[in-house]
């Protein structure tokens, strides 16, 4: 089962991609100590956790989802010892570190590839998915062909250049014996090489790790059963040698991750969590014209079929997707945050996102982003030379600022009390001080109609088993991003009470029947 890290109740995460945050040495990338330098920051937002993207040895033709060294820090971003003084600097102002592992790929020149790719048997022979045939492919997968003297095919997990790595078969066909069981092995031997990695970087101080693609380990695995079995050995490794530790996982299916030993799966722009209807479609609802009603279904559902385990979490964005800004009109970013920041389970702020940044079009791909470049520009610090990102000409920057002259930066909005970063700060602080809008709290909807407004639920505060409490704090939320007025039913008991948070202008209610006023948000405790 997921660990019981307490901390993880009132967390919030903040995801910082190393080569946009900050540049100390004039390289034009970001690095470690800049993010180091960048920790009071995080922690006067009020994060109490980081996530930090792949900053290990890699070709980075995907960004460093393209390990060669899953145990030495990229010479851009630093040293391991400077990673190592990132989580000293990190715990000693009350935030957890997170590092990005990667356990379904490789890059095609990690030494394990190079070995694997001999025709003579070697420790490294099975370590990927090969054919044995170099005209036989992989079902439903892309394959390296032609590139040694192994007399076969390797899977992909991604781009090319990513071979997969060996997690075996769920039900392998005897007719192709290259095909291995789970318990082969090859795909415990590959197994055993992840809980080596993650015990490295654990026993250097990171607290746990978001797992990329987590899904896709075993193959041809209907229902994900097999990878499931994987992911609990994986935590059960974990239990016995650092039983704090956290699992996030990138699958969008919590009600699968979840049973895995994960601590919390996300709600992603991939999967059936209908999270893009909120923020990326052409009609988002948070922009005030689309529905939330097939994302509430579907949150019910996952909640469910996942017996309540673990955390389900939304964020902002990440480096995967548009940025929030670039979808939601700057009026209504305030209400997508006090959405996002009074949800259960853990919520993440991509960095930037915090302070409205855009998301920028027109781009050239860097490192294999491609539509994903715009999302993953420099962090807008100040107006001074390149947005106080680097000292180095604007020409080699990893990839090029926003242009836009009226672009937001934390210096200006630390000077405006009324900015949208002073605004999520608060939402955090809010969060924080109330049981019920921490992340083990209860929801339930109250109002989440079809194309219609507002949005409205309950947040309840649990026990120690997740048990509501019984005369314990109770939040009604009320979130009304749409250009008109709206109005809901209030059940019986729940008329909204004292204010925690407004924006907008408050609720006005007569008897049950609240009216929402437009472009307004509320949390209001609920005798």
């Amino acid at each position: 089962m997921a660990t019981t890290a307490t901390w993880l109740d009132d967390a919030v995460f903040y995801e910082i991609y190393p080569q946009s945050f900050r540049d100390t040495n004039a390289d034009g990338i970001g690095d470690l100590q800049g993010i180091i330098d960048k920790l009071d920051y995080v922690a006067y937002l009020g994060c109490t956790a980081i996530w930090l993207n792949p900053c290990f040895v890699s070709p980075f033709r995907d960004a460093g989802y393209d390990v060669s060294d899953y145990c030495r820090v990229a010479p851009r971003y630093g040293t391991n010892e400077d990673l190592r003084r990132l989580f000293v600097e990190a715990h000693s102002r009350g935030l957890r570190v997170i590092l990005d592992l990667v356990p379904g790929h490789t890059s095609s020149d990690h030494p394990w590839f190079i070995e694997s790719m001999k025709a003579d048997r070697n420790a490294y022979t099975d370590r990927y998915v090969w054919t044995d045939n170099i005209w036989k492919g992989v079902k439903g997968m892309g394959v390296l062909t032609g590139i040694s003297e192994r007399n076969g095919a390797v899977a992909t997990n991604f781009f090319s250049h990513q071979p997969a790595l060996n997690y075996g078969y769920a039900n392998p066909d005897p007719e192709e014996p290259w095909q291995q069981p789970v318990d082969a092995p090859g795909p415990l031997a590959t197994r055993q090489a992840m809980k080596d990695v993650m015990a490295f970087w654990l026993d250097l101080g990171c607290d746990g790790f978001r797992c990329d693609m987590a899904h896709s380990l075993v193959k041809e695995d209907e229902g994900e059963r097999e990878t499931i079995k994987v992911w609990r050995d994986m935590r059960a490794f974990l239990d016995e040698t650092h039983p704090e530790a956290i699992l996030i996982s990138e699958w969008g299916i919590p009600d699968h991750s979840l049973q895995g030993g994960f601590d919390m799966d996300f709600l992603l722009h991939f999967g059936p969590s209908h999270y893009n209807d909120l923020f990326r479609v052409e009609k988002p609802y948070f922009a005030g014209e689309g529905d939330v009603s097939a994302f509430v279904a579907r949150y019910e559902e996952s909640r469910e079929a996942s017996g309540g385990k673990g955390l389900m979490c939304i964020p902002s964005g990440n480096h995967d997707m548009d940025r929030l800004a670039g979808h939601i009109p700057a009026e209504l970013l305030e209400i997508s945050f006090a959405f996002l920041l009074s949800m259960p389970g853990a919520p993440f702020i991509y960095y930037g996102d915090e302070i409205g940044m855009d998301h920028v079009r027109g781009l050239k791909s860097v490192e294999g982003s491609y539509w994903r470049t715009g999302a993953r520009t420099p962090m807008q610090w100040d107006d001074s030379l390149n947005a106080g990102f680097s000292s180095a000409p604007a020409s080699e920057l990893y990839i090029p600022l926003d242009p836009n002259p009226a672009r937001p930066t934390v210096a200006a909005e630390l000077d405006d009390d009324d900015s949208l970063l002073h605004r999520v700060r608060r939402l955090i602080e809010i969060r924080r001080a109330h049981p019920a809008l921490q992340s083990t709290g209860d929801v339930s909807f109250v109002y989440a109609e079809k194309d219609a407004y507002p949005f409205v639920y309950l947040r309840s505060e649990v026990d120690a088993a997740g048990e509501v409490v019984e005369g314990g704090e109770r939040v009604l939320v009320v979130l009304n991003p749409s250009a008109t007025p709206a109005s809901f039913e209030a059940p019986e008991g729940l008329v909204p009470g004292e204010a925690l948070y407004e924006f907008g202008s408050p609720v006005s209610q007569s008897g049950r029947s609240v009216t929402v006023p437009a472009k307004s948000a509320g949390f209001y405790l609920v005798g």
